[in-house]
This record gives structure tokens, C-alpha cells and sequence, in this order.
């Protein structure tokens, strides 16, 4: 590890010690709202053992030895939640925690990173975001990421037959993924693929979700054209991921089955600009014509009912474009209210990994993720890129308050 790395873990590690687990947060004189109801009121929130311990409209007066925050006047809103990430290393957790996100799901990475971040925010070594790892992509062929077990490097030749599609859901498995992630069509994002053409038929993605099934595991499944996505839908996956040629009768099966829709619109729009996570002449002009027709599936998918959450679709590298907020702000462009829009990355995006329980709302028990921002998302969507502070698990990773006057 360089210096630089270091210096970016160490950092990280250090942000995990303000707020700590016993000590009490207070963040007063903040208008506060969720997904769940909408603006709440103004008041201040407290925080006591990483979760929401009280939700208080008008005057509070905080205890002595709390850690007190005063809000100015600014909003806080539950911590936002990227369903579909690709986050391998500890400086990508921090670009995405600063940029608001507290909870992300892995849309798979080459070696269980995901998993090793899940374990260490767990245990507090870093702040956040919390993850919901996927592990290896269960998809026709490996490449590197045989080297991620030494039981894949047996199927390097391909990943097609019941057998092996079997084994390798059975591996992750093994090494405690919490979904497991699998293609109905090729890519986007490569300049020699068709995202239209299908990989893996009706009958395989059956079998990768009945194996899944076995280990309670849902999955989710990465489909840019409509046949591959109409097959991941009738084998029973939970979420298909990107779904740019959604046909009408396939968003009617989605909606009759309950199977989300992540559309990763943000990722699209990066394929049309210069640098990013994309940076090639012929995915730029492929983003051009794929761009309206997504944005026509998100429509329609809004107005039949279809289940949608927010996936940027990015590493957070350190040249990436993509974030959750602007995906939110591109929602309302589709006719999103700014309540349903900020619901996509929040208590939506919560139901679809099965932790609404615990995570997207401002309620007394809710795990204490926040972010403060400086505008009323409940008007104005694009606020939720300007974050002043995020809370992650109740501590305090990033706090850019305290301005002079």
C-alpha cells in the first residue's frame, strides 16, 4: 500500500471516531423530513448508540456531554441508499459516503471486496456506507474473477450448464453474500457489445434463482434489452438493473410479479459526456440513442406502479461523474413528484434490499444515517447533491458546517 493510500485510510479510520458509539448526537435546529411523510418539521433529531433515539418539533434543550450540531435552518434527510455500486476499495467508500450515500448494495466486484467492506463497517473500523454485498457476477464467462476463490478457476471455460451456474451462486454462498447478482443481456459499456443481446435464457436464470433461493438469497439481474429482461422477470429475480428496451408487457409483468426496477439513467448520461467512468467515441454516441429511450422506460414504468430505486452504477472512482443525487433530480424530469423522486433512494430503495426496517426514515430505532443539505429537496431535488455533513451508523464521517460568520 502507497502512502497516499495510507494517508486515505487512515483518514477514513479517524472520521469513525467523531460521534462514537455511546455518546450522544444532537443535531438542533433543523427542518427535517423523510421519505415515509415528507417534510416533518423543524426541530432537532437525537442520536444515542448509532440509532434514531428521539425525532423532537420545536424547542429541545440538549443534555449536558451531548455532542451538539446546530443545523442553521438546513435540511436532514435519511442517508441515501445506491442499490447498484461496484465499490472495491476504501477511498471508493469515501467518495460515495461524502456524496451523501450511507447504504449501498455491490453490483459485484472482482474479489469479495464487497464483503470485506460489509465486515469492517460492521465493526466499526470505517464509518460507512453499510453494504450489501453480492460478491463474484454470475455470469457466462469469469475472466479475472476466477482468481477471486480457487473453486472458480474450474470454470473458466464458461459459465452456462446447471452445474456450474448452481456452483457458482453456491460459492458466493459460502463466502456470506447477502444477493447474488446475475445478466440477462450483455453490456452497456463495452464498445464491441450489443446491451440488446440476450446471454442467459428463461431456464439458466431459473436455475441461478432457484439455487439462490435455497441460501435465501434474492437476486438481481443485469438486463439492458427486453428479452433478456423478460426472461430474468419469469425466473423470478427481484430487481432488473439498467432495463433501457423495457417493453410495455414486460414492465406489466414486473408490476404483476413486484420486480423492481433500477434504471441507472445517471450511468447513461455519463456514456454521452467526456471523461467519467466512460470515455470512448463509440459509447458516446451509444449513450445519445439509448438515453431518451431509457428515460421513456422510467416514464413508463412510473406511471404503471413498476417498483423503482436509484443505482448510480460507478465504482466512485476518482473520476467518476455518476452520483445518487442527480439520479433523484432526473426522476422528477420523468415525472416524479420530488417526495416519490427522493423516495427512490431512500425508503423505496430500502424495501427493495429488504432493510426497511432499519434504514431510509427518520423513526426512533432507524439506524442514525443522515445527510444535512443546505436546500428543500421536498421542492428541489438537486439539493441533495449539496451535503454539509453526513452521519453514518451515528457517527459524524464528514461535517462541513462549522462556516466562520
Amino acid at each position: 500500500m502507497n502512502m497516499l493510500r495510507l494517508n486515505l485510510a487512515a483518514a477514513f479510520i479517524l472520521a469513525s471516531t467523531l460521534g462514537a458509539q455511546g455518546q450522544t448526537l444532537v443535531i438542533t435546529n433543523v427542518n427535517m423530513g423523510d421519505g415515509a411523510r415528507g417534510l416533518i418539521g423543524q426541530g432537532a433529531l437525537v442520536v444515542r448508540d448509532g440509532r434514531i433515539a428521539e425525532v423532537v418539533t420545536g424547542t429541545y434543550t440538549p443534555a449536558a456531554g451531548a455532542q451538539v450540531i446546530d443545523g442553521r435552518g438546513r435540511y436532514l434527510v435519511p442517508g441515501l441508499i445506491d442499490v447498484h455500486t461496484h465499490i472495491a476499495s476504501l477511498a471508493s467508500a469515501k467518495r460515495a459516503l461524502e456524496s451523501g450515500v450511507t447504504t449501498v448494495r455491490s453490483a459485484s466486484v472482482p474479489a469479495y471486496q464487497d464483503v470485506a467492506l460489509r465486515e469492517a463497517v460492521k465493526s466499526g473500523a470505517v464509518p460507512g456506507p453499510d453494504m450489501i454485498a453480492t460478491g463474484v457476477f454470475v455470469s457466462p464467462n469469469l475472466g479475472e474473477t476466477i482468481l477471486a476463490d480457487s473453486r472458480l478457476a474450474q470454470l473458466s471455460g464458461g459459465v452456462t450448464t446447471e452445474a456450474a451456474l448452481r456452483q457458482v451462486v453456491r460459492i458466493n454462498a459460502e463466502r456470506g453474500v447477502n444477493f447474488i447478482k446475475t445478466r440477462g443481456t450483455e453490456r452497456a459499456g463495452l464498445p464491441d457489445t450489443d446491451p440488446r443481446k440476450q446471454t442467459y435464457t428463461e431456464q439458466q436464470l431459473g436455475w441461478i434463482v432457484d439455487e439462490a433461493t435455497k441460501h435465501n438469497l434474492p437476486v438481481m439481474a443485469h438486463a439492458h434489452g427486453d428479452e433478456g429482461a423478460y426472461a430474468a422477470v419469469k425466473a423470478g429475480v427481484r430487481s432488473i438493473e439498467h432495463g433501457t428496451w423495457l417493453s410495455d408487457s414486460t414492465l406489466r409483468l414486473m408490476k404483476e410479479k413486484g420486480t423492481w426496477f433500477v434504471p441507472t439513467w445517471i450511468t447513461i448520461l455519463d456514456l454521452m459526456q467526456p471523461g467519467g467512468d466512460y470515455d470512448d467515441p463509440i459509447l458516446t454516441l451509444r449513450g445519445k440513442f439509448m438515453a431518451p429511450i431509457v428515460a421513456e422506460a422510467v416514464k413508463k414504468a412510473h406511471r404503471m406502479g413498476v417498483k423503482i430505486a436509484t443505482g448510480a452504477d460507478t465504482d466512485y472512482g476518482a473520476s467518476s461523474l455518476s452520483r445518487i443525487s442527480a439520479e433523484v433530480a432526473l426522476f422528477v424530469d420523468a415525472g416524479m413528484t420530488p417526495l416519490e423522486a427522493l423516495r427512490t433512494a431512500t425508503t423505496s430503495a430500502a424495501e427493495l434490499l429488504r432493510i426497511g426496517d432499519k434504514v431510509g426514515q427518520l423513526k426512533v430505532g432507524y439506524e442514525a444515517d443522515l445527510i444535512l443539505v443546505e436546500g428543500n429537496p421536498f421542492a428541489d431535488p438537486k439539493a441533495l447533491a449539496d451535503v454539509l455533513m453526513v452521519v453514518s451508523n451515528g457517527r459524524v464521517a464528514m461535517n462541513r458546517t462549522p462556516f466562520g460568520r
